[in-house]
C-alpha cells in the first residue's frame, strides 16, 4: 500500500520548472505515477500537454529514460521498447528489471491512439499505460474529443443558438480495455493521491498489459480557478460523474463509494465550459446528464456483485 512518508522522500523523477500551466493536472498524474515506480522506468509519451510542457529543448523535466513518440502511436513505441527488453534479457545482455510506462491525453488515447493502444493491449506487452484524460484536445486549442462530456463547450462543439455545445456522451474508453481481457484496468482521478498510487503500486505489480484511465481536470479548457484542481477531482468522485474502480482478471472492485452521492450539478456549477447548462432552459440537459450518470454507478454496482 502507498505511504506517502516514503513517496516523500523518493527522488523526484518529474521535476518541477516545467512549462505546464498552474494547477495543471497532467503534471501532478506523471509526479505520482513515477513516484512509485521508480527510477528503473521507462517512459513514453505521446504528443500532448505532457510532452509539450516537459521537454522543450533543451530541457526536460523528465529524470528517467524518456521517448517522445507521436500522437497515434505511444503505445506502439512502448511496446517495442518493451520487446527490444525481452530480447536483450533472452540473450543474457540485460537482468534489470524495468517497468515500461506510456502516457497519453485523451486525444491520443480514445481518438487518435486507439488502434496503437488496442493492437499493445492483444498482443500482451508487458506495458502500462495511463492515459490523462483532461476531455479535450487541450494542447491544440480546447477541441472536442470522444472523452468530452455531453454539454460541454469547445471550440469545435461550441455553444450558440442552435446547439448547446457537444450533443454526444463521452467514449467509454475503460469498459473497452476491460472487453480487451487484460489482467488489470482501473479509473483514478487527480485529487486523490492514495488510490492513484495504490493502483500504480499494483498494476507494476502484475505481468502483462495494464490500462490506468486518470480523470485529470484542465484549468484551461474546462475554465476554473487553478487552485481548484484536486477538489473539482474529488467532486467529480462523489458526483459518481467519475467511479473510482479496478478490473482485475475481470472481476470489478470499486475502491470508493461516496457516503452520499452529491448532485452533478454541484461538479457542473464549478467549470466555465458548462455555464451555459445553469440557464433554465437547459435544465433537461442537465437532468439527461444526471440520469446517465446514475444508470452507469447502478450498472457498475451491479458489476461488482458478480463474482
Amino acid at each position: 500500500m502507498a505511504n506517502i512518508k516514503e513517496l516523500s522522500k523518493q527522488k523526484e523523477l518529474f521535476t518541477g520548472g516545467h512549462r505546464a500551466c498552474a494547477g495543471c493536472g497532467a503534471a501532478i498524474v506523471a509526479r505520482q505515477v513515477l513516484a512509485v515506480a521508480g527510477p528503473n522506468t521507462v517512459v513514453v509519451s505521446a504528443t500532448g500537454c505532457l510532452e509539450v510542457v516537459s521537454t522543450i529543448f533543451p530541457y526536460t523535466a523528465w529524470n528517467v529514460p524518456f521517448l517522445h513518440s507521436a500522437f497515434e502511436n505511444a503505445a506502439a513505441t512502448i511496446s517495442g521498447v518493451e520487446a527490444l527488453y525481452k530480447s536483450w534479457v533472452r540473450q543474457g545482455k540485460y537482468d534489470k528489471k524495468l517497468n515500461f510506462i506510456a502516457f497519453g491525453g485523451d486525444g491520443g488515447t480514445y481518438d487518435i491512439g486507439l488502434q496503437s493502444l488496442s493492437g499493445a493491449m492483444e498482443r500482451g506487452h508487458n506495458i502500462l499505460y495511463v492515459c490523462y484524460n483532461n476531455e479535450a484536445y487541450m494542447n491544440t486549442g480546447v477541441q472536442r474529443s470522444g472523452a468530452t462530456p455531453k454539454g460541454a463547450d469547445t471550440t469545435t462543439a461550441p455553444v450558440g443558438k442552435v446547439k448547446k455545445g457537444k450533443e454526444q456522451y463521452r467514449k467509454n474508453l475503460t469498459e473497452i480495455m476491460v472487453a480487451h481481457g487484460i489482467p488489470y484496468v482501473a479509473q483514478a482521478v487527480v485529487g486523490n493521491w492514495r488510490d492513484l498510487a495504490s493502483k500504480v503500486e499494483k498494476a507494476l505489480s502484475i505481468e502483462g498489459p495494464k490500462f490506468i484511465n486518470v480523470f485529470q481536470p484542465c484549468r484551461l479548457g474546462w475554465s476554473y480557478k487553478p487552485e481548484l484542481t484536486c477538489e473539482l477531482g474529488r467532486l467529480a468522485v462523489e458526483t459518481c460523474t467519475w467511479p473510482l474502480y479496478e478490473v482485475v482478471d475481470g472481476i470489478y472492485k470499486i475502491t470508493y463509494k461516496p457516503k452520499e452521492k452529491k448532485a452533478v450539478s454541484e461538479w457542473l456549477n464549478m467549470q466555465g465550459r458548462f455555464r451555459h447548462l445553469a440557464k433554465p432552459e437547459n435544465k433537461p440537459i442537465v437532468d439527461d446528464i444526471q440520469a446517465q450518470t446514475d444508470k452507469f454507478w447502478e450498472n457498475l454496482l451491479k458489476k461488482e456483485s458478480v463474482v
